[in-house]
Order: C-alpha cells, then structure tokens, then sequence
C-alpha cells in the first residue's frame, strides 16, 4: 500500500521565468515610500554622494535596512535584493555597500544624526496616521541594556560581567503596549565591560529617545512637563539620570536598590493594613474581550515613602514596595523578610492607585522582547571590525526594525500587526510571487493559495490609501 502521507519527490530545475521570492518584501519598500522615508534619506545623506556616483547613498542604507528585516545579518545579504530588479530596483555591488559604510563611518557623528533625522521625520508621520502608542495619555520609553557577543577581536569588544566577550549596547524603545511589538528609538554601543547603571549613557539614550518623538511628545508644555513616562530596572535608579528626566519633565519608574534603605525597619513600621493586594492581567474570560486586570494571590503593595529619607531624590519621588511568596526553588536575598520575596519602584508619578503603578512597572518586562526581536533583526551579529563601522551598523539595524513596525501599524490588521519578526518573514515577507506586465502595467501576483495572500492584498491596498 503506497503511504499518501508522504511527501512529493521533487525535481529541482531553474529557469528563466519571472519569479520574486521575499515578494512580501517590497511591502517594506512600500512603507518607506509612504512614510517618506526614502526620500528623507536620500536628502539627509545627500552630502555623502560622489559627484560620479551611480547609486544613492539614502537607497543603499534603505536596501541594507530592507536586507536586514528579511532576515540579513550581514552587508552582503543585500544580494538578496540585488538579484530581483523587478522588484527592488538598482541595487548596490558589494563592494559599493562596502565603501559607503566606510565613508559614512568617518563621519560617524553627522551620519548617524542623518539617519536619525529622516528616522524621525517619518515617525512624526506614521504616528500622525496610526496614532501616537500611548498609555494612560504618555509615551512609555523602556531602557535597557544587553549583551551581543564577539566571536573574533573587534574594537572596544571586551569582556562582559556575565564571563563572554563583545559589546555591552543601551537601546531604548517606545511601547506599543500589550497589542504591539514596539519601536527603536535610540542605541548606544558600548564596550562589553561598560557599567550598568552609568549615568551618562542613560542621559545619552534618553535624549536621543526624546528627539525620535513627535513635537507633541517631546515638547513640554507652559508647566515644563512632557508626556512621556520612562521605565528602567535598577540600573537606572540613579540621582543623575532621575534628576535629568525630573529636569526634563519627564515621569520616571524605575526598580529601586533595596540596600540603599534600611529596609528590615522600613517593613517592621509597615502595618498589614498597609498592604493591599498587586494587580496582575489575566486571559478574558468568555464573553469578554482584551485583558483582565485583577488581584494576584500571594502579592502585595504598600507605600513606604514616609518611611524613608529621599531627600536625595527628585522631588515629589515615591517608594513603593511589592512583598510576594517566591516561586518555588527562587533563593531568599538579604532584603527579603520572613521568608518574602521584597522589590521595589521609585517614582514621581503623583497619582493612581498603587497596584495600578506596581502593575505599569512590571509591564517594563516586554522590552525583553523588544531586545530579542532586535537581535533576530540584524543586532544579534555585529559584523565589521572597527567600532564607527559597528555603529552605523546598529543604526541600519533600529532603521530595519522600524520598518517592520510601521509596516505592521500602517498595513496589517489582525493578528498579523501583533507578529513578532521571525513570524512576520515566514507568513508574510518571505512570500513567492511572480512579476507580469500587462497594459503598460507590472503586476506583482502572489498565489490565491497562499494562506495570508488576503493580509498581504489588503496591506498593499492600505498603503497604496496613503499620501506621502
């Protein structure tokens, strides 16, 4: 009996014909012609261009950005474009990608401030059309910090406190909430042994993070204030970078370094009463729709800023503490009381609920996935040697990365806008198609078979609505 389970033996052939494989991927190219990124590029990085030169230099660091959100962690995975015309254009030899990466790596400086020109340039625009993501009427910036190991002897790799060898970035990101997958909006790469609550950088992040925003959200009002709210774990938890964003009117949360206070008394002052159960989001139930906040069992939040001398701190700073049964197996640390896992927010938030704040806190988790996303997206590997290459590097990298989220908020609906990169490739990037002219048209047909053509035809349909 012949197994119909089995696969079809297949003979492989290669012809002629005109077959786009990455057809999904002139979707990106779409989105950075809507947007008007492309042209922003090629304006702001207008001075690096040859007189003699054939390619633009905008196009080539656009191809690269294109390269990399299809999966490229390399200069020369550009290729990949450069073999379908049809669909990408002129695209730049190699050797051609080569030398603009060196030259815009001596002026690394003004060429990354380029680029993060045109970056915000087109932000101001997709936010204008898919809505600023906000939370409780704030942008919320998320720092942290990662590791991205060197494989061979490269300029300022060093080792890293966790015993590996390479780099030590800062990247920061606007969030898109529990419905998104957020955005790049400043990286600073650092040596791997570079500290973790350096002051300096998170400055250097956050003012770069400010001035990818919208004038809405970067421009305090008659009061000083700006509406935007950032979160960092402990390593931001320092009176220069609290003041600076207290200065900058900015709203802060960020994790609080218990040994800093005297915390076994500060709990003994505590009376239970004080305690009122944390909030955690739990699965809808039938009949309802979007996340359920509600009480979690074995944890619970109190204040404790009359406790403690924060005078140190930017005015109108707050401590609030979290007490919760660890799970089984975690170790007690020296902070811990009677046998309670014990953390702790700072903030300057002046207003809501205490479960409501600790809850906005532990939602700083989901840049963990903005980080992981970003090193599926070209950050994993830092390819060249010298460090103002690498920078640029990382700059094609957030430039990649916004790509795919503006895509997504401008494009796709459904579960498709929620996609995580590796997933957004498979279903909807990575797509075989074929090119057809017909009536002085080329058309871009994909097959009707295809299980997400319907979310590709609409996404083109809804970029094609926009005016760029």
């Amino acid at each position: 009996m012949k197994d119909k389970q089995r696969r079809p033996w297949l003979s492989v052939v290669t012809f002629g014909e005109s077959l786009v494989s990455h057809a999904g991927g002139s979707l990106l190219v779409a989105t950075a012609h809507a947007t008007g990124l492309s042209r922003e590029l090629s304006t702001r990085l207008g001075s690096w261009r040859r007189s003699w030169a054939i390619h633009d230099p905008g196009k080539i660091v656009l191809d690269l950005a294109v390269a990399v959100a299809l999966g490229g962690d390399c200069a020369a995975d550009i290729g990949v474009l450069r073999a379908q015309p049809g669909v990408f254009g002129l695209v730049a030899s190699d050797p051609t990608v080569s030398r603009l990466v060196a030259t815009l790596a001596e002026d690394v400086d003004a060429a990354l401030d380029a680029i993060a020109g045109a970056r915000a340039a087109a932000r101001e625009r997709v936010w204008g059309w898919a809505g600023a993501p906000i939370a409780d009427g704030r942008v919320v910036i998320d720092l942290d910090a990662t590791l991205v190991t060197a494989h061979s002897e490269k300029e300022a790799a060093a080792p890293t406190y966790k015993r590996g060898f390479g780099f030590h970035p800062l990247l920061a990101f606007a969030d898109h909430g529990d419905g998104g997958t957020g955005e790049p909006v400043a990286a600073l790469l650092r040596p791997g042994n570079a500290g973790s609550n350096t002051a300096a950088d998170h400055i250097e992040v956050f003012d770069a993070a400010l001035a990818q925003l919208p004038a809405p959200w970067r421009t305090p009002d008659e009061h000083g204030r700006r509406p935007v709210l950032v979160r960092t774990d402990a390593a931001g938890a320092t009176h220069g970078f609290t003041h600076h964003l207290a200065a900058m009117g900015a709203e802060f949360s960020v994790g609080a370094y218990l040994h800093h206070f005297d915390i076994h008394w500060v709990l003994a002052q505590l009376p239970e009463a004080a305690w009122t159960p944390a909030y955690q989001v739990g699965k809808p139930r039938a009949g309802q729709q979007g996340p359920i906040i509600e009480p979690r069992d074995g944890a619970w939040i109190a204040e404790a800023t009359a406790l403690v001398d924060l005078s140190s701190w930017p005015a109108g700073t707050r401590l609030i503490l979290r007490r919760e049964r660890p799970h089984p197996g975690a170790q007690l640390r020296i902070t811990d009381v009677d046998g309670h896992r014990i953390v702790g927010v700072l903030t300057n938030t002046p207003t809501g609920q205490l479960p409501e704040l600790e809850l906005r806190h532990r939602r700083h988790a989901r840049v963990e996935d903005r980080i992981r996303n970003a090193k599926d997206t070209g950050m994993r590997n830092l390819p060249f040697h010298d460090l103002t290459h690498n920078r640029v590097w990382l700059a094609i990298t957030a430039l990649a990365a916004d790509l795919l989220a503006w895509t997504q908020r401008l494009a796709l609906t459904g579960a498709a806008a929620r996609y995580e990169p590796k997933r957004l490739r498979l279903r909807i990037l990575s797509v075989a198609g074929r090119l057809v002219r017909t009536a002085r048209r080329t058309l871009l047909k994909i097959p009707d078979t295809w299980p997400w053509a319907h979310d590709i035809t609409t996404a083109y349909a809804r970029l094609a609505a926009l005016t760029p």
